[in-house]
């Protein structure tokens, strides 16, 4: 089992003292979130310290950007930091998705199968130099010159987790993904009912396992030096928690 740093929301120019810290303190990774922030910039800032930790985005929202412009930038971090960058990425819900980012909603799990497809199409063209050729239901390619083409960087694989809460993220993440981010608003139950046996089976289809598939989760936790500031960090995460359970897409997880 990996422990990694979360990178809290704040200006990006951050991001290479907090890794520095959590690097010392012994952490593995060092991830990001799109909240208020860009979730790629901040690991800019952590990649270029030299900190000897995994990088990642937990989670970036797939549908705000093109397929192009998530593989140039992640290309660009897995270059930077040595090919320790992992690219999380979530589909977000549609009222973001349409009212906040202005983008198209539509079939979201075939949307993102389609949308992880076309990224390795990207990746093995700049790796290899074989012509971009990627022909899906929601994204077409087939134009890379020399001009545009960034080049090998010798870390061709590059780790792409997904996110997700219901059983049909849970299967996509089985099928084809690296690994699968866990939302931490989810119970032991949901876990053993939904979440592992959505992955196994998902799995199957493509003669995978689910030990192939490396799972990952953010979990509430309290602390504090006496039963004030518990009690304190305790109103915060029930904030947090009502938040979440406040999204209909959810429910499951209530019920």
């Amino acid at each position: 089992m990996k422990v990694d740093a979360y990178f809290p929301p704040s200006p990006p120019e951050g991001a290479a003292e907090a890794a520095a810290t959590a690097a010392a303190m012994g952490f593995d990774g060092f991830f990001t979130a799109e909240t208020q922030y860009d979730p790629f910039l901040p690991l800019a800032f952590a990649g270029g310290s030299g900190v000897d930790l995994d990088l990642g985005t937990a989670v970036a929202v797939a549908f705000a950007r093109s397929p192009m412009v998530t593989a140039m930038t992640s290309w660009d971090l897995a270059r930077l930091s040595g090919g320790r960058f992992l690219l999380g990425l979530g589909t977000q819900v549609k009222a973001h998705i349409t009212r906040r980012f202005g983008m198209e909603w539509d079939r979201p799990a075939a949307r993102l199968r389609d949308y992880i497809g076309a990224l390795r199409a990207i990746w093995k063209t700049w790796e290899t130099g074989v012509p971009l050729r990627y022909n899906g239901e929601f994204y077409r390619l087939s134009l890379m010159t020399p001009f545009f083409d960034p080049g090998p960087i010798g870390h061709p694989g590059l780790p792409v987790y997904i996110a997700g809460v219901g059983p049909v993220l849970c299967q996509l993440a089985g099928e084809i993904a690296d690994g699968f981010h866990i939302h931490p608003f989810h119970t032991r139950a949901y876990l053993d009912s939904v979440v592992i046996p959505g992955i196994t089976e998902g799995a199957s289809l493509t003669g995978r396992t689910v030990g192939e598939v490396t799972r990952v989760t953010t979990v509430f936790v309290v602390t504090g030096e006496d039963t004030a500031e518990m009690e304190q960090r305790m109103g915060a995460v029930k904030q947090q928690m009502a938040f979440y359970a406040s999204t209909p897409s959810y429910r499951p997880v209530l019920e």
